[in-house]
């Protein structure tokens, strides 16, 4: 599906091959397999799983394992983890390499309290020196690549991204996402590019930009305004997988985002068990239907569907009915 013979790639993290310059960011409860499989057929570059507590996978929680799951397909896949303890961190990298990702990646940038407020995501940022421990101790055990996904410091007063950046690098990192935004900002305010630019004109890895990349014409403005070496897309690109495609959510037609909202779906009921498939899709449909003709009755009736064939009928009843806007 991905034959990459004879392309050369746009760049390397460790010696993995990485061709293109669009990225599915990992976002918690949108970026598992089926969605991920979908947006890697229409051009994202690699795959990021959801991000998973290390704690969770060295107790062996099933459900934290069964988001971990790939398709061949997806590869470069890259599994990202968050915790607050280096050995912990380790113990559940080298858990997880056997299932064979190409990159163990660590999240240093969510903001959610439950996470930060236990000292992992965006909590690391306060203390360069740990991420240099647990960079230098993941990356002189484990035998793929690791990398990491930061913000720009904790809050505006500590904007330590440069120091960050450094620890990382100097103890092993093989690239680096940065979104554009403090912890504080969590997803309010802008983006700060010229941030992204200053941390890709003195790193010695690649760099990923992400933050405020709201339709196709921006992935362009951000590569040209930061250099960075690719562009991750977090909520552009839920109900929009065509982005990755360099087409915005208006150019699809109507047909097209129903044709995909069935496929999509079939992916989920056939991923996980029973009606659980149809309750995680709705989130997904409603960003599907947003520029479409009558979107509001057409979402109160599928948000409430409770079978799959109720649902199927109201998908059919819109095509039939429904024009694009």
């Amino acid at each position: 599906m991905h034959s990459n013979i004879d392309k050369i790639p746009n760049f390397h993290i460790g010696n993995v091959p990485i061709f293109g310059e669009v990225i599915l960011a990992p976002m918690a409860g949108f970026s598992d397999m089926p969605y991920r499989s979908i947006c890697r057929e229409l051009g994202s570059a690699m795959s990021y799983s959801e991000f998973v507590s290390t704690e969770a996978i060295v107790r062996h929680n099933e459900k934290t394992l069964r988001m971990l799951r790939f398709d061949p397909q997806e590869r470069p896949v890259v599994f990202q983890i968050f915790g607050a303890n280096p050995e912990v961190i380790l113990e559940a990298a080298k858990k997880i390499e056997p299932m064979q990702p190409d990159i163990i990646d660590i999240n240093m940038g969510c903001s959610v309290k439950k996470v930060s407020g236990k000292g992992a995501g965006a909590a690391l940022l306060k203390s360069p020196s740990k991420i240099g421990e647990i960079f230098n101790l993941l990356s002189k055990e484990l035998t793929i690549p690791v990398t990491g996904k930061i913000r720009l410091g904790w809050d505006h007063e500590n904007l330590n991204y440069l120091e960050v950046v450094k620890a990382m690098q100097e103890n092993g990192a093989q690239l680096v996402a940065v979104h554009g935004r403090t912890k504080q900002q969590a997803y309010k305010g802008n983006a700060n590019w010229d941030a992204i630019a200053e941390i890709k004109s003195m790193a010695q890895v690649p760099v990923i930009g992400n933050g405020d990349v709201t339709c196709a014409a921006d992935i362009n403005r951000m590569k040209n305004h930061t250099g960075c070496d690719a562009v991750m897309i977090a909520r552009a690109a839920i109900g929009n997988p065509w982005i990755f495609a360099g087409k915005d959510a208006e150019e699809v037609t109507l047909p097209e985002k129903l044709k995909m909202i069935r496929r999509h779906l079939t992916a989920n009921l056939n991923f996980y068990d029973g009606d659980y498939g149809l309750i995680l899709f709705r989130k997904h449909v409603v960003k599907y239907i947003n520029s479409v003709y009558g979107a509001r009755e057409l979402r109160g009736q599928l948000v409430t569907a409770t079978t799959v064939s109720e649902f199927e009928d109201i998908v059919k009843r819109a095509e039939e009915n429904f024009v694009q806007l």
